[in-house]
C-alpha cells in the first residue's frame, strides 16, 4: 500500500537551470503553473514563451528573465518532477523493512504518479507526468548532452537511478546489471505509458478505469530479471 503525499513542499533546484528562481516571485510561480498546463496541452515543439505570455496575460521579455530558452524551462520542469518523485519515495518507504516491498513501492510510484498536487507550486502531477512521458527523451537525445551532463542538469534523474540501483543490489547483490535495470525501469515506465496511449499495438499495457497497468508490467520485468539471475 503506497501512502499518499498531499502537502506543499519546496525543493532546491540547481541554479544553473534558471536565470532567476521562478519560485522567488508571483510572476515566476505563475509562469510555472501556466507553463505546465500549456506544454502538457500543445507539446514541447509548439510551445513558445510568446504563447505562454499570452496565456498568462504577461509579456514575452518578462519570461526570459527567468529562463534562457524553452529547453532550459523543460529541464527545470523535469528536475522538479524527479525531485518530487524522490521525496515521495522517501515518504512512502519510511519504516518499510522488506527490501522487496520497498522496491515494489518505488516501482508503483514511478509507474502511476497520478496525484493531484505535486507538492511544489501547486502543480497538477498528472499534467507534469504527461510532459515527462512525452518530452523527457528530448532533453537527452541532443548533441549538447555531454555538456549538459557535465553541468549537472540531469542530477535529479541520476540520483533516482542510483537509488533504484542500490535497492536492486540489496535484493540481489549478484545481479550483473543493476544500473542498466534501474534506468530501464524509469524509461519503460514512460515509454510503455506512451505506447499504451498512442501505439497500443506494440504493448499489452492498457488503461484500466483511470489508470494504466504499467506498474504491473515493470514489477514483473524487474523481479523476473532478479529471480532469473
Amino acid at each position: 500500500m503506497v501512502k499518499e503525499v498531499n502537502m506543499h513542499i519546496e525543493f532546491r533546484i540547481d541554479q544553473k537551470l534558471f536565470l532567476k528562481d521562478p519560485n522567488s516571485s508571483e510572476l515566476g510561480k505563475k509562469m510555472i503553473l501556466h507553463g505546465v498546463r500549456l506544454m502538457a496541452e500543445i507539446g514541447f515543439e509548439a510551445f513558445t514563451f510568446k504563447k505562454l505570455a499570452t496565456e498568462m496575460g504577461s509579456t514575452e521579455p518578462s519570461l526570459y528573465r527567468y529562463f534562457e530558452n524553452k529547453h532550459m524551462f523543460l529541464l527545470y520542469l523535469l528536475s522538479c518532477y524527479w525531485n518530487w518523485i524522490d521525496y515521495k519515495i522517501d515518504y512512502a518507504i519510511n519504516n518499510i523493512a522488506s527490501p522487496e516491498e520497498r522496491l515494489r513501492i518505488m516501482l508503483h510510484l514511478l509507474a502511476e504518479p497520478d496525484g493531484k498536487d505535486a507538492g511544489f507550486l501547486g502543480l497538477d502531477e498528472k499534467r507534469l507526468y504527461r510532459i515527462v512521458v512525452a518530452e523527457s527523451p528530448k532533453v537527452f537525445h541532443i548533441k549538447n548532452v555531454d555538456f549538459e551532463q557535465g553541468q549537472g542538469y540531469f542530477s535529479g534523474y541520476q540520483r533516482l537511478c542510483k537509488r533504484l540501483t542500490a535497492q536492486i543490489r540489496e535484493i540481489n547483490p549478484e545481479y550483473k546489471f543493476p544500473s542498466a535495470l534501474a534506468s530501464t525501469i524509469i524509461e519503460s515506465a514512460q515509454s510503455q505509458r506512451f505506447f499504451a496511449e498512442h501505439l497500443p499495438s506494440v504493448t499489452e499495457v492498457q488503461r484500466i478505469n483511470q489508470h494504466f497497468d504499467t506498474a504491473e508490467f515493470i514489477t514483473d520485468l524487474v523481479f523476473g530479471a532478479l529471480r532469473a539471475s
